[in-house]
């Protein structure tokens, strides 16, 4: 993909956009960081995730300190352009506390439990995979629907 490629992002007050992280192999979501448009051309130029810090005041590369790198597969963006998405091979953990994904963190009893293996319960128009003991099935078939 070509820098030429990105549309007309939709930046916030202080020129940034949140970036959704997503392991392109499995789907899952692993963090959320924000981007200028310097990051998101340097992302594009060279396939390594990039972001800008809010609390340092500076871009970054993920992994370069860490080691725990994206290297980035597909960026798209939603339909207001205002939130990118980074479809990446995740090497290593992806979050600053050493667990695999940010959202390792859960409140019970928020995403409905389905008991039916091949069902997607829905909320509103999106789609939230069963959690069933074998939810697999319906893991899957959400991985599928997945924009490539």
């Amino acid at each position: 993909m070509s820098v030429d490629a990105l549309p007309p992002l939709r930046y916030d007050e202080r020129g940034l956009v949140p970036v959704v992280v997503q392991e392109v192999s499995t789907g899952r979501v692993l963090m959320l960081a924000w981007a200028n448009a310097e990051a998101l051309e340097h992302t594009v130029a060279t396939a390594q995730a990039t972001y800008w810090s809010r609390s340092r005041g500076e871009r970054w590369v993920k992994g370069e300190t860490s080691g725990h790198t994206q290297r980035v597969r597909r960026v798209a963006w939603d339909c207001d352009a205002d939130a990118v998405l980074y479809l990446v091979e995740q090497t290593g953990p992806a979050c600053h506390t050493g667990a695999q994904s940010c959202f390792d963190t859960s409140v019970g009893g928020i995403v409905p439990h389905c008991d039916n293996d091949d069902a997607v319960t829905t909320i509103g128009s999106y789609g939230v995979p069963s959690l069933g003991p074998t939810g697999a099935r319906a893991t899957a078939a959400a991985r599928e629907e997945r924009p490539r």
